[in-house]
């Protein structure tokens, strides 16, 4: 089993700069030849994508269980599925998403047609995370390639494992002319960040997110930052306890906690935190066991680094479940915190990872101020049965989404665009915004000669004002 980055990812020579360049080069090469235009092109494309995802499973899910200890149904729901779901929705709706739409004009640029057409931007760049190695390099790559782009894919060298698979397979199923990737370390990554692309598209965290934003800003390269935060539950009196309880554990603490839109903290109802807690504790019981050491579903830390940061982090804290940990194995056992001071590292820092605060509150006006105070998440969850509570917490609050008795499961609809707001990242993707994002939604305007009013030219004449005035 890997120790945390002790074993590298296959790299390309970080300074060689110019092999970079002739990568990007033959991709731009591909894009200039015109023929990620075409619709069929397209579809052959992703559906090339899908093959790699179903005929790789098995060696996806083997590295994914060496870089991150995932069961393989985690492993297919999370990565392979997911994605294979972006292929299929974005290849049955990829002619509707590519009609041109047609928009009114006005009377003094009659006869004349104007519309939008939506084109593929170019040449993108797709730096991936390690938590999700495969999902999140490739759910951009689908709606890169449903617009029409090339695409470089740059994936996590913390995943070594995942990357090589990359590596290895994808261009056996992707024309290397269309798909490139690059791994390596932090250098290549930087270096890919001084070429100018037509897009970059980053998941990670914040303070990652803004070197990409600066190095971006001196080609005026238009990004898509996909950040994380802390995102939390408010669970209220009228909630099922034991539903919450079991939902809130179960996105808590899959991958280890290594999820961005995993529930960060909990704010539960005082009268009902008593109960809350035990059902929240036999939980996970309930999904790990009374040994997650070993369970075959319970995951790793990815580094023995990140592992000793959560360790600090729970540094003071009353722990009502777990805090065992194992740092040659990358282990660190379920733990629930209980009550922490809302201004400590633990409350303050993304946790990501298999940590859950939970903090009793009096009113729910109290609960939204609390998250109000905060930098907007990219999720805010709640569990309520009461229309009043969900209107005021959806009225009260920011977030890149919101999602009523339930965790992490609105990134298995394709239609609902993903994405934070503010500190939590910047653009939207899956499904048509996916689309979206990769596209340029190019005005057209196509006129006759044949009228050619003068009161639009000087020298005006008294009445052309008020002739124009009509017709705009």
């Amino acid at each position: 089993m890997l120790q945390g980055d002790e074993q590298p990812a296959p790299t390309h020579s970080p300074g060689d700069r110019v092999q970079l360049q002739d990568k990007v080069g033959m991709l731009r090469a591909t894009f200039r030849s015109g023929r990620t235009r075409d619709l069929d092109w397209r579809r052959q494309a992703l559906n090339d994508l899908g093959r790699f995802l179903a005929e790789e499973a098995s060696s996806i899910a083997g590295a994914l269980k060496e870089d991150l200890g995932r069961p393989p149904a985690e492993a297919w729901t999370a990565e392979v599925g997911l994605v294979l779901s972006e292929v299929e929705h974005a290849t049955k709706n990829l002619k509707h998403w590519s009609r041109r739409q047609r928009v009114s004009a006005p009377l003094i640029v009659q006869p004349g047609r104007a519309w939008v057409q939506p084109e593929p931007l170019g040449t993108v760049l797709i730096l991936g995370p390690w938590n999700y190695p495969f999902q999140l390099l490739l759910a951009p790559l689908v709606a890169a390639l449903a617009a029409g782009n090339t695409a470089l894919l740059k994936p996590s060298e913390l995943a070594p494992a995942s990357a090589t698979v990359l590596m290895e397979r994808l261009g056996q199923y992707l024309d290397p002319g269309v798909v490139q990737v690059v791994a390596g370390g932090v250098e290549v990554a930087e270096a890919l960040v001084q070429i100018p692309f037509d897009h970059i598209f980053f998941t990670g965290g914040g303070n990652i997110g803004r070197k990409v934003m600066i190095a971006a800003a001196r080609h005026l390269t238009p990004v898509t930052l996909e950040l994380g935060g802390k995102s939390p539950a408010i669970v209220d009196d009228s909630a099922d306890l034991r539903v919450a309880a079991r939902r809130i554990a179960w996105g808590r603490f899959m991958n280890a906690g290594q999820t961005c839109v995993a529930p960060d903290y909990v704010l539960v109802q005082r009268d009902v935190a008593t109960r809350f807690r035990e059902a929240l504790v036999g939980s996970v019981r309930d999904l790990y066991g009374e040994y997650p050491h070993t369970s075959p579903d319970y995951g790793r830390i990815v580094s023995q680094r990140h592992l000793q940061r959560l360790l600090h982090l729970l540094e003071g804290h009353e722990q009502v479940i777990g805090g065992g940990s194992a740092l040659h194995e990358r282990y660190l056992q379920p733990t629930i915190v209980w009550d922490p001071d809302p201004e400590s590292p633990l409350m303050q820092e993304e946790i990501f990872g298999p940590i859950l605060p939970v903090l009793p509150y009096d009113t729910m006006e109290e609960a939204i101020a609390f998250v109000a105070r905060r930098p907007p998440p990219l999720a805010l969850y709640l569990f309520s049965t009461r229309r009043g509570a969900v209107d005021a917490v959806e009225h009260g609050t920011r977030s890149g989404g919101f999602v009523v008795n339930d965790v992490v499961v609105q990134l298995m609809i394709n239609e609902l665009p993903f994405g934070g707001v503010g500190p939590s990242g910047m653009g939207r993707y899956h499904g048509r915004a996916g689309f979206e994002t990769f596209s340029n939604a190019r005005a057209h305007l196509r006129r006759g000669t044949l009228i050619d009013p003068s009161m639009r030219y000087p020298p005006f004449q008294p009445s052309d004002e008020a002739w124009l005035k009509r017709l705009l």
